[in-house]
């Protein structure tokens, strides 16, 4: 069925209004069907590209994690794994960071006597390892000391290599240090310390001589430490302590195995 209009005439000289063609209005109707479709589809697919845009975004992790500076992962601790010092501590704890502290800082000053003195290949890679190691040490116990409101240790005398011309009574041994010694009225040095006289002999030695001098040295100075560590895991009380002791334990006697090779090898 079709369906026409026809314009009447306003006045007797008008002309005849022009037929407009008839539309088909089941035509009409398909047409109009047609792009209401194509419109949904257009909907639809747009719809869809932005929700897998959402999704690929979030990658295999799920909400904020995945976007970019947005994932916070745990705090990372020293070196050592041994934490912040958190929980409980005694005096044994405390005793354990103010000795450790400054024997720790003896090695890394004989560590770093080995530039330009040592010659042995394996001296120089286990001199930088300690550094590596021990460095790290160090700042993770003046934590502790600072959380738990206890006084920091004073530092060792100053590198040798800058003293080392020095007469022996220009300066006092390691064991007169403030920190350095056990006990009351003892005056016995902390176990495996270096004399002054000791440092300035490593200051003075080159090649062969230094390399053996140090592996010597450093046997005993590490068996100190791991005598300071095994008191701190039978007597502290802490969990982060007792733990970075239990590493100086395993790592400092991994290390005089290898010196007492060393200083097999270089007689």
């Amino acid at each position: 069925m079709f369906a026409s209009h026809t314009v009447p005439p306003r006045h007797d000289d008008a002309p005849t209004a022009t037929r407009v063609p008839a539309v088909p209005l089941a035509a009409a109707s398909r047409g109009f069907g047609r792009r209401s479709a194509l419109a949904a589809v257009g909907t639809v697919a747009a719809l869809a590209l932005t929700l897998s845009a959402c999704g690929s975004s979030g990658g295999s992790g799920s909400g904020d994690s995945a976007t970019p500076g947005m994932h916070h992962g745990p705090a990372t601790t020293s070196s050592s794994g041994a934490g912040e010092g958190a929980g409980p501590f005694n005096a044994a704890d405390v005793a354990f960071a103010q000795q450790m502290i400054p024997h720790h800082q003896q090695a890394l000053e004989m560590a770093r006597l080995a530039e330009g003195r040592a010659a042995d290949a394996e001296v120089k890679d286990l001199a930088t390892a300690i550094e590596k190691a021990q460095d790290p040490e160090i700042d993770t116990m003046k934590g502790w000391l600072k959380a738990w409101g206890k006084p920091l240790p004073s530092s060792p005398h100053s590198s040798p290599s800058a003293s080392s011309s020095a007469s022996p009574s220009a300066s006092s041994s390691m064991g007169d240090m403030p920190g350095m010694n056990h006990g009351s009225g003892a005056g016995s040095a902390m176990p495996g310390m270096m004399s002054d006289q000791d440092m300035r002999d490593l200051a003075a030695a080159k090649g062969k001589d230094f390399d053996r001098k140090f592996s010597q040295l450093m046997i005993g100075h590490h068996q100190g430490a791991v005598a300071m560590a095994k008191d701190e895991q039978k007597n502290g009380d802490n969990a982060d302590a007792k733990r970075l002791a239990g590493n100086v334990i395993a790592a400092q006697n991994a290390e005089i195995e290898q010196m007492n090779k060393i200083v097999a090898r270089l007689k």
